[in-house]
């Protein structure tokens, strides 16, 4: 099961004016890039940079990996978003700064440490190597840590509206809230964003 992400300006209809995804790759066995923008326009300079940055990270997968990056600019935030796609996880990291070359940079570090540290969980030894290149596999890296939960809470999920589940969050002072979509009869969670808006996640099977 994965997760799509429905973003919206306000929880009832808006959309972003977004750049067409160029699919990116050097034919020489490097990862496949597909690289779009948000109110930003992905000139040759940042495409390269991308592939020259997150390229490092093809020692630890193979070939066939697709790298799904979004550049984005609001006022003086510039934000990339990179989401790897892999055998029964997602590996996603996004990064901000008012340099897009600083935001490349910062973001595959954040990566790299994500892959070095819970290799672990990451991979499950059971199944093939699957995106994950056989070096990264045998090797062990010291900074793998467990993950510890130290609180678990249930409660009632009742079906409603996305718009209500909102107004529901804003009453509970929280910033985000899980719920079952009345309209779908799934899941989904509204969480606030910048801006004085929200965001709704649910599942794709």
């Amino acid at each position: 099961m994965g997760l799509w992400y429905n973003d919206f300006i306000n929880i009832r209809h808006s959309f972003f004016c977004v750049n067409v995804a160029q699919i990116n790759s050097k034919g020489d066995g490097s990862m496949k890039f597909i690289i779009s923008g948000k109110n930003i326009t992905v000139s040759e300079g940042l495409r390269t940079a991308v592939e020259d940055k997150l390229g490092k990270l093809e020692r630890y997968f193979t070939p066939d990996t697709e790298v799904v990056v979004t550049l984005s600019v609001e006022k003086e935030r510039q934000k990339i978003e990179v989401t790897i796609p892999v055998k029964g996880n997602i590996i996603r990291s996004e990064q901000v700064s008012n340099d897009m070359y600083v935001s490349i940079d910062l973001v595959e570090e954040v990566i790299e440490r994500q892959l070095r540290k819970y290799k672990n969980k990451i991979v499950d030894r059971k199944q093939s190597a699957g995106n994950f290149q056989q070096e990264y596999l045998d090797k062990d890296y010291e900074e793998d840590e467990e993950v510890k939960i130290i609180r678990t809470k249930k409660f009632d999920i009742k079906p409603m509206y996305p718009e209500d589940a909102c107004v529901q969050m804003e009453l509970l002072g929280h910033n985000f809230f899980v719920f079952v979509n009345a309209e779908t009869d799934q899941v989904n969670v509204v969480y606030k964003r910048k801006g004085n808006t929200y965001g709704l996640i649910g599942p794709e099977f």
